[in-house]
């Protein structure tokens, strides 16, 4: 048996912080791991709201740092995935007694100006009597403002990421629990346990990142053995999803009576998006489940917008995601920072850096902190490089979403439009590489509902290491949404088969 593999940098979690840090540094030189014990954004990072967003809300608490370093990505993340990001203009009805509108018009004025904003429109007054966006909305609303934000298919960014680091060379291993880690000899010398086989394998590392998301004291308690630690605040945030509430291509950004604010965003063609919710959580992330509270709360609040109030009867699926929040002592949940921070632990030889807190739209800038620090310790190597670089299928032009669409269906005539836009929207130009020699639908192979085909199965297995169900229905496609039980079974049993092309989606 040969000695341990040794890396520059490993990183327990692959999440979009522990995937997008993987995808920086295998870029710039460093060798890479990453261990992931579940599926890669199986936590937190498929659980956000779907927005890249500067957080018009962040502003009321004076995060005027975070809001502009959000607010210029958002061009930026657009322009390097076209495919899962996309603008999206967001309407804001006036409602007397809340915010008054001289606050939110300076707020507005903010977020226009202090973004670098180029592409996405400006802000604009709306009179709901007259525009379309009053139209699923009470008539008590006679003025709101509109402004732009972004969409993200959240666990899509996650595996992109992870994807381009592995193809640059990073070892990028899932269903993988680190559980054990030691400095020894100026090293760090971890255990990993494959979660399918209980193999355990030893690895070093001469720097070793926690990007664990809700489980960061844990690692630090459990796993370096530092008992005690106390560094984020849980905060649990739950969504409904119901059948389509409007037609028009609009969002909504509702002001509640309490102070907080949930969307209303259109999801999946066919549906709406509401959420989200902030309380504190004191239980085990996996375990995380929307409460009896929390879908009246949200049923609630959209009714007092909507005319066709929100019932439990229209609710088609839930989620619900545990977000570790820095502890910076905020009273309530919903003030709590949505700010990064890292730490340093090199007292003792070998260099430990942790990753509190943040959001899914500054994971880029996150990464590029990271790697300053990273730098500090192992000495640099590339020059900072993600800002103009494209992921994988994201090669096309930030507005050119609808002419690859038209490009893939022309390729592929027996594509139906709708299923060509679907394969762009998640695939980008990889689509191509899913769909190869293809001349006919039955090339495809099965369609299991939904116009979900072995061929894309059997890519997502081989390419982004889904393994289940699960990973394929509710994190690479969101099929599961449109798909029956007995549909969901029979994918199921096709997993369990040996003849489905199974391997680690290594580096190619």
């Amino acid at each position: 048996m040969g000695a341990p593999q040794t890396y520059d940098i490993f990183i327990i979690g692959g999440g979009i912080n522990g995937c997008g840090i993987a995808r920086d540094a295998a870029g710039r030189g460093f060798s890479v791991g990453l261990a992931e014990m579940n599926d890669l954004g199986s936590g937190t990072s498929s659980g956000s709201t779907k927005l890249i967003h500067g957080g018009l809300r962040y502003l009321e608490h004076y995060e005027f740092r975070l809001v502009r370093e959000a607010l210029m990505e958002r061009e930026v993340l657009w322009r390097n995935a076209p495919h899962i990001i996309w603008p999206m203009r967001f309407v804001l009805p006036y409602a007397k007694g809340l915010r008054p509108a001289w606050l939110i018009r300076l707020g507005l004025f903010l977020y226009d100006h202090i973004g670098g904003r180029k592409l996405l429109p400006a802000t604009r007054t709306l009179d709901m009597r007259r525009d379309p966006a009053g139209k699923p909305l009470k008539p008590l609303f006679a003025k709101a403002f509109e402004y732009s934000d972004g969409w993200v298919n959240d666990a899509r960014l996650v595996v992109l990421n992870a994807r381009d680091a592995a193809d640059r060379g990073a070892d990028i291993r899932t269903r993988t629990r680190v559980i054990a880690a030691r400095r020894e000899n100026g090293l760090w010398a971890l255990l990993l346990e494959d979660q399918r086989t209980g193999k355990v394998e030893e690895m070093h590392t001469r720097l070793l990142i926690n990007a664990t998301g809700p489980w960061v004291d844990h690692v630090l308690s459990d796993v370096v053995g530092k008992p005690g630690v106390h560094n984020v605040r849980l905060v649990q945030g739950s969504h409904i999803v119901v059948r389509k509430k409007f037609a028009d291509p609009h969002a909504y950004f509702f002001q509640n009576k309490d102070g907080r604010i949930i969307f209303a965003i259109p999801y999946e063609e066919d549906f709406t998006l509401i959420g989200t919710t902030d309380r504190d959580f004191d239980g085990d992330p996996h375990d995380v489940r929307i409460s009896e509270a929390e879908t009246e709360y949200l049923c609630a609040a959209a009714s007092e917008y909507f005319a066709e109030p929100v019932r439990h009867d229209d609710i088609v699926w839930t989620y619900s995601a545990v977000r570790p929040l820095y502890d910076d002592g905020a009273s309530k949940a919903q003030e709590a920072t949505r700010d990064y921070v890292l730490k340093a632990d090199a007292d003792a030889g070998a260099p430990l850096i942790n990753a509190f807190g943040g959001k899914i739209t500054t994971y880029r800038r996150l990464s590029e902190s990271m790697l300053e620090k990273i730098e500090t310790h192992l000495g640099k190597r590339g020059k900072p490089w993600t800002a103009d670089a494209p992921l994988p299928g994201g090669d096309f032009f930030a507005t050119g979403f609808a002419a690859e669409a038209a490009k893939l269906q022309r390729d592929y005539p027996f594509l139906s439009s709708a299923l060509s836009r679907r394969l762009i929207r998640l695939y980008g130009t990889r689509a191509r590489a899913l769909l190869g020699n293809a001349a006919r639908l039955e090339d495809l192979g099965r369609d299991f509902g939904a116009e979900l085909h072995e061929t894309e199965i059997r890519y997502l297995m081989q390419h982004e290491w889904a393994e289940t169900a699960e990973d394929i229905l509710w994190r690479r496609t969101k099929r599961g949404l449109h798909m029956t039980p007995d549909q969901v079974t029979v994918l199921e049993d096709f997993l369990q088969s040996a003849d489905t092309g199974r391997h680690n989606a290594a580096a190619e």
